[in-house]
């Protein structure tokens, strides 16, 4: 397998993609269909651990491939990227009995991760009984796993935790007309009651793993899989797995908006196409700009990642809390490039587009949801970044 291979079976499948949007905006995931044939091309294995099945690519192979299934369907991509991204985060953090089990003897692995801490964790022996309820656990509709945060009874300590799909119940809150859009991401509510997690299922991290305390020595995944990735730092990758969702969106908008320019007349002189007149032909060239720009940036930050982690590797330099939180600040930039760019053609394509089953008008309300997402809050983030850099507590988790 090569990361090109992994991007042309993306490229194929666009037609089939963008052939069921609306039922799978309708369904709140994609087909089983889609899912068997994503089975069939190995996107559930990019980043995953080569000694478990997996093709242990680096992030960026991963992104391009979901901003590939994204100009297809946005909503598909984010179910797809947030159900198939959290392998690299289980070869990391986990030892590697958990990580012998959870791969198993097949390697098939699909798991959302919940990290905020909205379930409980009661100590017995040999580990715990989880209970709780976590929201939008996009990419949950395959899963065979769930990775959630929970508290510990007694204790303020928390913990991320994985369970089998067994052990979880998907709540019917996704899909149709719920949201404004990503309503094919999968993002369901996802219900554990009583279910027992052995000591070795369950790992204490901070926020995201954003302290550098304890690198020294590495994390499970360097020592076991020897590839500086695995030091499983989240701030920067996590927020990529929304961005190559949104610059996908981007491209869609364009290949949309291209359609239209060659087809609709100009309203101020009906004698040119959309495609000889200034008015589209401006927005256009900028949102083309915008979303290569935003496209350029993602894969910087990919490749930023693993330069901090090669760095790690070579003297043992530390990824700092400051690192992480400028590569999810540098990530947001794509993000609201990509995001303005599909909201520019939406807006220069005069009121057809807003009816319902347009294209364009999906991946309107599908940016506009990211846009919402509390992680693409800039200015929120660069408060953050600001504090870190100067030497103050960031006010963001504890950090």
């Amino acid at each position: 397998m090569t990361p090109a291979i992994l991007w042309e079976r993306a490229i194929a499948m666009r037609r089939l993609l963008r052939d069921q949007q609306d039922e799978a905006d309708e369904r709140g995931a994609y087909s089983p269909e889609v899912h068997a044939a994503f089975l069939k091309a190995g996107f559930y294995r990019v980043t995953q651990p080569r000694m478990f099945g997996g093709y242990e690519f680096e992030l960026r192979t991963n992104y391009r491939l979901i901003v590939e299934v994204s100009r297809g369907h946005p909503g598909a991509g984010w179910c797809l990227s947030l159900g198939g991204s959290h392998a690299y985060v289980v070869g990391s953090h986990w030892p590697e009995r958990a990580q012998r089990e959870l791969f198993g003897s097949d390697g098939h692995f699909i798991a959302p991760h919940r990290p905020a801490a909205m379930g409980t964790l009661k100590p017995v022996d040999g580990g715990y009984l989880l209970n709780g309820q976590w929201n939008y656990c996009s990419g949950i509709p395959y899963a065979t796993h769930l990775l959630c945060g929970a508290t510990v009874e007694g204790s303020p300590a928390a913990r991320q935790v994985v369970v089998p799909r067994s052990a979880f119940e998907i709540v019917d809150d996704w899909g149709g007309d719920r949201t404004l859009g990503m309503r094919a991401s999968g993002s369901n509510s996802a219900v554990v009651r009583e279910a027992f997690v052995p000591e070795h299922m369950a790992v204490q991290l901070d926020w995201l793993a954003a302290r550098p305390d304890g690198m020294e020595a590495g994390t499970p995944g360097t020592r076991l899989h020897g590839n500086p990735m695995y030091l499983g730092r989240m701030m920067g990758p996590y927020h990529c797995s929304l961005v190559s969702v949104v610059v996908g969106a981007a491209w869609a908008a364009l290949d949309e908006f291209e359609t239209m320019m060659t087809r609709n007349r100009s309203l101020a002189d009906p004698n040119l196409l959309w495609a000889d007149h200034p008015d589209y032909l401006r927005p256009f060239g900028l949102a083309l700009s915008m979303t290569e720009a935003a496209e350029t940036v993602l894969y910087g930050v990919a490749d930023k990642y693993m330069d901090l982690c090669r760095r790690w590797e070579r003297d043992r330099t530390p990824i700092s809390v400051e690192d992480n939180l400028r590569l999810w600040a540098l990530a947001q930039q794509a993000g609201g490039l990509a995001r303005q760019a599909v909201e520019l053609l939406f807006q220069n394509s005069l009121s057809a587009p807003t009816k319902k089953g347009s294209r364009l008008a999906r991946y309107f309300g599908d940016v506009a949801m990211y846009g919402s997402h509390v992680s693409s809050l800039q200015n929120n983030q660069a408060t953050f970044v600001a504090r870190a850099h100067f030497g103050r507590p960031t006010g963001f988790r504890g950090l």
